[in-house]
C-alpha cells in the first residue's frame, strides 16, 4: 500500500501537477491567540437536534476566553443548553484566514465549553468585550467558551 501511495505521488509530480501539496505548520497556542485576539468571524460547531451544525458567529476574545452572542429562544441556544446545572456543552470553534491567491493562510481550532452568560456579574464581563453580532435582530444572550485546547496551523506554498 506504501508503495502505491509513492507511485501515485511521483505521478503526480511527473504528470506536471500545477498545485503541488502545501507545508502543513502546526503553532501553539500563544500565536493561535494572538492571531485571534481581535475578534471577527468564526463557526461554531456542535452536535445539534438535526445532526452536526456549523455555524458563523461574530466574536470577541478577552483574557483567552471567547465571547459572542445570539438570540435567545434561537435553534442554537436551545442546542447548546445542556438542562443541567452547572454543565455546560462542549462545542469546536474554527476561525481562519487565506489568501487565495497566494495559496497562504492559517486556521485556529479552540475546543471547550460553551456557557450562556447570565448572571448580572456574567453580563457585566460581556458587555465589556463588545461584541456585535452583524446578523438583523435581538442578539441578547451572550455565550463565552471556556477553551479546553487550542490548535493552529499555516499552511504555504513549497520553496522553489
Amino acid at each position: 500500500m506504501a508503495e502505491r501511495m509513492t507511485d501515485d505521488a511521483q505521478s503526480a509530480e511527473t504528470a506536471g501537477d500545477p498545485q503541488p501539496q502545501s507545508p502543513l505548520e502546526p503553532f501553539g497556542e500563544g500565536e493561535s491567540w494572538k492571531l485571534i485576539s481581535a475578534g471577527g468571524v468564526g463557526r461554531i460547531g456542535y452536535s445539534g437536534r438535526y445532526g452536526p451544525t456549523i455555524l458563523p458567529v461574530n466574536f470577541m476574545v478577552q483574557d483567552n476566553v471567547i465571547y459572542f452572542r445570539t438570540a435567545r429562544h434561537s435553534t442554537m441556544e436551545e442546542d447548546l443548553r445542556t438542562g443541567i446545572a452547572h454543565a455546560d456543552y462542549k462545542v469546536a470553534f474554527e476561525i481562519d484566514h487565506f489568501d487565495e491567491t497566494a495559496h497562504v493562510g492559517w486556521s485556529v481550532l479552540v475546543q471547550g465549553d460553551v456557557h450562556p452568560m447570565e448572571s448580572d456579574d456574567e453580563l457585566a464581563v460581556a458587555s465589556r468585550t463588545g461584541v456585535e453580532s452583524w446578523v438583523a435582530g435581538a442578539r441578547n444572550l451572550f455565550m463565552r467558551i471556556t477553551p479546553t485546547k487550542v490548535t493552529g496551523h499555516r499552511i504555504g506554498r513549497l520553496p522553489g
